[in-house]
């Protein structure tokens, strides 16, 4: 398929993934940066990165995919808001399409927000955990769908996006506990205190 344009580069799926692509020099250099900056203002060198990637990572990871969900269909604007708010039924429709279909439409779903999932807990010390990553992603994902049924996108809000969203989130999150806990056990960890002097006698 060969994209034409700005159109074809914003307005279309494969034009949004080759700018992601082509983006993602932009973004390793964005986060050497910001590493860099830390660093400077005495920040430990495996901080500084772990932040900076984070940081970069959320929004290289999010905004891409957010981006195609928010794409209008071709009856933008004149077909009426379609609403899905019956939890499963999109989501057992989707899997009787097919394993093709059912394939391609979970894990998109799931990834739309992973990187939000995965990066948010390292960066930040309150969303160290799976349940707060799940309502970050739950909440984020309930935004989408609403933007999608204001603007008239011709798309459809579904509860199923919102759960099945949320859960790539939290998936991913497991997935980067390693570095999350690490962190916040370091962080917890009391200093000993200091032994007191002892009075001459």
């Amino acid at each position: 398929m060969i994209v034409k344009g700005w159109h074809g580069l914003l307005g279309t799926f494969t034009g949004v993934v080759l700018l992601t692509v082509a983006a993602l020099p932009a973004a390793v250099l964005v986060a050497w940066a910001l590493a860099r900056r830390r660093r400077a203002t005495g920040a430990t060198s495996v901080w500084a990165w772990r932040a900076s990637l984070a940081e970069v990572g959320i929004v290289y990871g999010t905004a891409p995919w957010v981006w195609m969900i928010l794409l209008p269909g071709s009856r933008a604007g004149v077909d009426a808001q379609r609403v899905s708010l019956v939890p499963l039924r999109d989501l057992l429709a989707v899997l009787a399409a097919g394993p093709v279909t059912a394939t391609g439409q979970i894990v998109g779903n799931l990834l739309v927000f992973a990187a939000l999932g995965f990066f948010a807990p390292v960066r930040f010390a309150v969303l160290t955990s799976v349940p707060r990553a799940l309502a970050l992603g739950a909440a984020c994902s309930a935004g989408v769908e609403t933007a999608q049924y204001v603007l008239r996108l011709d798309r459809v809000s579904s509860v199923d996006d919102v759960l099945v969203n949320a859960a790539g989130a939290g998936l991913a999150a497991l997935a980067s506990r390693r570095w999350w806990r690490a962190r916040t056990a370091g962080a917890a960890a009391p200093e000993a205190p200091e032994a007191p002097a002892l009075l001459p006698r």
